[in-house]
C-alpha cells in the first residue's frame, strides 16, 4: 500500500470523529486545571512534553510498537498485559481499556480482523489495539507511531481548550510545537522493547489518582 492511503487511514483512525470517546478524557489533566499546575498556553505545553518524552506518550509508542510485532495471540496478551501493568491509576487503565476495546471493534466491523488478535477486543489497550490493527492492514509503523502521538497530544491539547480555558488559537499553538517532539518521540523508540518501558512523569502520575476523587470534574479521567 502507498504512503498516501497510510496516511489517509491513520487520519479516519485517530480522527476525533472515530467513536474511542477520547473527548472524554484528560489524562490527569483536569486534576492539573483545578490545582493551578497548568493554568496557560505555556504550562500546558511544557506538562506535554513531559507526558510525552518521559510519560505515556513514549511507553504507548513502545507498546504500539510491539503489538504491531507480535505474530501470535500469546505475544500480543503479553503486549497488553503489560500495557496494564504500566498503567498508573485505576482511571488511566479504563481510559486504555475502554478506548482500546472501541477501536478494535470499529476497525474489526470495518476492516476486519486477524486471527492473530487472539485477545477479545474489548480486552484490548488502545496502543495495543492500534498497534495490531496497522499491522493487520500492513500500514507503515513508523507513520502509525507519530500520528498516535500526536493524536494523543492532540486530545488533551483540546482538553485544555475546553477547560483551563485556553483560546483555540493558543490551543493549536501548543499543538504545532510538539510535532517536532511526536516526530523524535516515534524515531527514538524504533528499537526499544517492552524492557525500555519507563515514566518519570510523577506529577501526572499523582494528578492522575488525585482525579478518581475530584469533585466537581467533567472529565473521565
Amino acid at each position: 500500500m502507498s504512503i498516501n492511503h497510510d496516511i489517509i487511514t491513520l487520519a479516519q483512525w485517530l480522527s476525533p470523529s472515530f467513536p474511542v470517546g477520547g473527548f472524554a478524557y484528560s489524562h490527569g489533566l483536569e486534576t492539573a486545571f483545578q490545582n493551578g499546575t497548568v493554568t496557560s498556553a505555556q504550562t500546558l505545553q511544557d506538562w506535554l512534553v513531559d507526558v510525552l518524552a518521559h510519560g505515556s506518550g513514549r511507553n504507548d509508542c513502545i507498546l504500539l510498537r510491539a503489538a504491531f510485532a507480535s505474530t501470535t495471540p500469546a505475544q500480543l496478551d503479553i503486549v497488553n498485559q503489560t500495557a496494564l501493568a504500566v498503567s498508573a491509576s485505576h482511571e488511566r487503565i479504563k481510559e486504555t481499556q475502554l478506548q482500546g476495546g472501541a477501536f478494535a471493534q470499529t476497525t474489526a466491523a470495518i476492516w476486519g480482523a486477524d486471527e492473530v488478535a487472539g485477545t477479545a477486543p474489548s480486552d484490548l489497550c488502545y496502543p495495543v489495539a492500534v498497534g495490531n490493527a496497522a499491522a493487520q492492514q500492513a500500514l507503515d509503523v513508523d507513520l502509525t507511531a507519530t500520528m498516535y502521538l500526536h493524536a494523543f497530544a492532540s486530545n488533551l491539547v483540546s482538553a485544555a481548550v475546553r477547560a483551563v480555558p485556553l483560546g483555540q488559537t493558543e490551543g493549536q499553538r501548543v499543538l504545532a510545537a510538539l510535532t517536532a517532539h511526536c516526530e523524535q518521540i516515534a524515531d527514538s523508540t524504533r528499537t526499544a522493547t517492552l524492557d525500555d518501558l519507563a515514566s518519570t512523569t510523577f506529577l501526572s502520575d499523582i494528578a492522575a489518582m488525585q482525579h478518581e476523587t475530584l469533585q466537581p470534574r467533567i472529565f473521565r479521567s
